[in-house]
């Protein structure tokens, strides 16, 4: 009997340590989205790299003499019918996580009324938020440039800009 109880203590000590160190923190996910993102750049340089994200952030398009960020790319809809979707779609925020992209949508539809939904693929294997969708491309725009006036929540995008989902 004396001698398991110094067992005890150091098999209670050790399974202290391995649950107290075995737990995710921010650290934990920066370190392996950094590692992730090194991946994916592997082979191109960082002035390449820089580039290629100037330019998808720049792409815009002359829209009834408007120059409107449009950009189109293949997607599908994540966590709703396919047929909520339309053609145009005003982005106001962009996630790597659905868990993010779905909580924004959710304070969207709250908060604002609006049928908000979630786009899933473009560059990256992104969730992009649509507050709104068009099927006319000219009500999309109209949208998008009184986008202040008609919602009230903050935008995540530093620009909001309209998805073209081909």
């Amino acid at each position: 009997m004396k001698h398991s109880l110094p067992i005890i203590i150091v098999i209670a000590w050790l399974s202290a340590l391995l649950l107290t160190s075995c737990h995710s923190n921010e650290k934990n996910y920066r370190e392996a989205y950094d590692k992730a993102m090194q991946q994916r750049r592997e082979g191109i340089g960082a002035e390449t790299y820089a580039k290629i994200e100037a330019e998808r952030q720049r792409n815009t398009t002359l829209i009834n003499g408007d120059s409107v960020r449009l950009l189109r790319y293949h997607a599908n809809v994540a966590l709703d019918s396919s047929n909520v979707a339309r053609r145009y779609n005003v982005v106001v925020a962009t996630f790597k996580q659905r868990f993010n992209a779905q909580s924004y949508r959710d304070r969207l539809r709250q908060e604002e009324g609006y049928p908000s939904y979630i786009l899933h693929g473009g560059i990256g294997n992104t969730y992009y938020v649509v507050v709104r969708g068009f099927d006319d491309l000219d009500e999309a725009v109209a949208f998008l440039h009184n986008i202040d006036k008609n919602v009230k929540i903050k935008i995540l995008e530093p620009k909001p800009w309209i998805f073209e989902k081909i």
